[in-house]
């Protein structure tokens, strides 16, 4: 098992000359003692194979604890890290540690440990021996895969199953501060998902039904594995199998012992291949035969169904029962609100978007843009009932004892986690749509009622000048320290209308351009700010975006939206300290992927400095707010996502969604050059 100098000190990776730390000593003393011993092996692998949720390893004090004390030492020393942050992850990150043969002699001289780590781990003295306990079949030993990832306070990686080319081997080797031990409520556990077996009916072309069992994974994770220091956790890559996450590094708490290190998890992460030309055990067409079966592509096609929330398309009726009990016609037949529709809509809206001149003012702006962002939508005497009603649920859904368990008992959990994960409570069309005062869930008397009446449908489709067919309405609670959904691309040729109604009543989940912005509706203001523009008296306080791939216009919160998502090293934007912590939750509509791009379809691109072109992947960003409604007309390709929401966030986030069909879209008056009087 010993390897020699001679045999290694060059070694082609990636089509490139690979260089060895001098001098090489025998790879297996760089790690632990013992553990090449054949009933250390057998010891392991029993571990391994009788694992669940799926099989995994973990070993303790992998390395030699001097070498591994002196690699820390070295990556704090001499490496730098960027923040990184998409709609599934947010940490720091180095380089590709296989671009370190590339740095010059002097910058090698810096990082001898490294070197020899990395040479250790994919020596073939260890891959064998991984290969041997995880049972995964030969690894390469040219295409090295690996970073050193850093996790502070508020970084998390979210449910995926590492399922991308030709990865064969995940593994975690944890570099955390070895003379502070990590302590499980810190957070940063390695968490496994369980899958759930599903069961679906199909007919063949005989007309013979068949049963197929199927699996997703469970929106709870089963197994949690903390970081420890020279610990290594690993697990073969299986498509739609293998999901994890990494649990948020939680901020200290107020109170807490200030002697924690700042909880930075740091870790090299990687992934071993399976053999590359050459090399022992290379199959041809195998890299292709593991491309088809990628996870990505297996999970939409097949269990989709299983998803939930799934879409319920309500239609309306031809006629609808008013207060007066008589019959009004179709919506599409109608050009105006009737006074029926006012007095139902008095119920809950601000009298000031019922106005003729206030619509008329809707339309015009959303025939430029196509999206708007409204403040003080609902009255302000219903939005305080609602505020209040929302804190006391939340008090009491932290409570397993409280009213709100039993009241709040139908709302049930998005899955699969590897898409999203909140609470959820799905609406329908009532022939009843009079609001009863004595109905005391405020959230389902707007889903419900509101929401879903002809009369708001009317509304919307009067403000926008579209068209619009049946309704898709849910009402969501993101938990903090738990929800997010990923970003999903829209995939219909037709474009769909979506609103966004915000009811969230905690604040602090972006930073305040100045004091005089955040004042509360507890105390009775009227709040009319919208990204910090106040709204005159001659004004309606919208503001708009353009939610598609093309002519996309920028407002205030395309560019800024960076910003106030990450500050960078917690400084203010006059470099003072800042106490502002970005706790998530804001929801983000982005551009399609440029077919050609070969970059992360949801990756946040940095700021752009100031004389620069600003990112214009980023279209509509909103931070989650109390009273908003914001509607943006969504184009084929347009991804969107909520962003996890921190356990430092003062709250949840609460809203309403829905999307409703177009029909008969004009696609020729659609654009930054047609005539506003031209789209419809």
């Amino acid at each position: 098992m010993k390897r020699k100098l001679e045999a290694c000190q060059n070694e082609s990776i990636n089509g490139a000359t690979k260089k060895r730390a001098l001098p090489l000593k025998n790879i297996v003393d760089h790690f632990r003692e013992g553990l090449f011993d054949e009933t250390q092996l057998l010891q392991y692998r029993k571990a391994y194979l009788s694992s669940e949720p799926y099989k995994h390893g973990v070993i303790p004090s992998l390395i030699n604890q001097t070498l591994l004390r002196s690699v820390r030492h070295e990556i704090r020393t001499n490496l730098s890290f960027t923040p990184k942050e998409t709609d599934i992850y947010r940490l720091h990150q180095s380089g590709d540690l296989a671009n370190l043969s590339g740095l010059d002699s002097s910058s090698l001289a810096r990082l001898p440990s490294l070197l020899k780590l990395r040479d250790a781990l994919y020596s073939s003295d260890f891959r064998s021996w991984i290969a041997q306990v995880a049972d995964s079949g030969p690894l390469s030993g040219q295409k090295t895969d690996m970073a050193i990832n850093v996790y502070t306070p508020g970084d998390h990686l979210l449910c995926h199953d590492d399922v991308i080319g030709t990865r064969r081997v995940s593994y975690i080797l944890y570099l955390t501060d070895p003379d502070k031990p990590w302590r499980p409520e810190w957070g940063g556990a390695l968490r496994l998902y369980p899958l759930e077996k599903r069961y679906r009916h199909s007919s063949d072309i005989q007309g013979d039904v068949k049963e197929e069992e199927v699996k997703t994974p469970s929106p709870e994770w089963t197994k949690s594995i903390p970081p420890e220091f020279n610990q290594l956790s690993f697990f073969a890559v299986q498509p739609g199998e293998s999901f994890h996450d990494v649990e948020e590094v939680y901020h200290r708490s107020e109170g807490a012992e200030q002697d924690d290190g700042g909880r930075v998890r740091m870790a090299i992460s990687g992934w071993y291949h399976i053999p590359q030309r050459g090399e022992d055990g290379y199959e041809e067409g195998l890299e292709r035969r593991v491309a088809a079966k990628s996870s990505l592509a297996q999970l939409q096609g097949n269990v989709d169904e299983f998803d939930e929330p799934q879409v319920v398309r309500h239609q309306y009726p031809a006629t609808v029962p008013d207060a007066t009990t008589e019959l009004r016609p179709k919506l599409d037949t109608e050009d105006e609100l009737s006074e029926a529709d006012l007095d139902f809509l008095l119920q809950f809206m601000d009298p000031k978007y019922l106005t003729p001149d206030t619509v008329e003012q809707l339309q015009e702006l959303f025939a430029d843009e196509s999206s708007l962002r409204l403040a003080d939508f609902l009255s302000k005497s219903y939005a305080q009932t609602l505020h209040a009603y929302i804190l006391a649920a939340e008090l009491d859904l932290r409570n397993p004892n409280a009213e709100a368990q039993t009241e709040f008992s139908r709302w049930r959990l998005a899955r699969p986690p590897h898409k999203h994960r909140f609470q959820y409570y799905q609406g329908e069309i009532t022939s009843n749509l009079d609001s009863s005062p004595e109905d005391k869930n405020y959230i389902l008397r707007l889903l419900n009622q509101f929401f879903a009446s002809v009369a708001f449908r009317k509304w919307l489709s009067l403000s926008t000048g579209l068209k619009l067919g049946g309704s898709n309405l849910t009402a969501r609670r993101f938990r903090r320290g738990m929800d997010y959904t990923l970003a999903t691309a829209y995939e219909n040729d037709e474009p769909q209308l979506e609103f966004t109604f915000g009811m969230t009543p905690t604040k602090g989940w972006e930073a305040p351009e100045d004091e005089d912005d955040i004042d509360g509706i507890e105390e009775g203001a009227e709040n009319d700010v919208v990204d910090g523009d106040r709204s005159s008296e001659d004004e309606i306080p919208a503001e708009s975006l353009r939610a598609k791939t093309k002519g996309q216009s920028k407002g205030s919160s395309g560019s800024s939206a960076l910003e106030k998502a990450r500050p960078e090293a917690g400084l203010d934007k006059n470099g003072g300290p800042s106490e502002h912590i970005d706790v998530g939750g804001h929801e983000v509509y982005m551009a399609a992927e440029d077919p050609s791009s070969t970059a992360d379809p949801a990756q946040y691109k940095s700021s752009a400095p100031t004389g620069e072109d600003e990112d214009d992947s980023i279209l509509f960003s909103t931070p989650p707010n109390f009273n908003h409604l914001s509607v943006v007309l969504r184009d084929k390709g347009v991804l969107r996502f909520v962003k996890y929401v921190s356990q430092k966030a003062k709250g949840d986030r609460w809203d309403i969604i829905g999307d409703f069909a177009v029909e008969d879209f004009d696609q020729e008056g659609d654009g930054e050059e047609a005539e506003a009087d031209g789209e419809d």
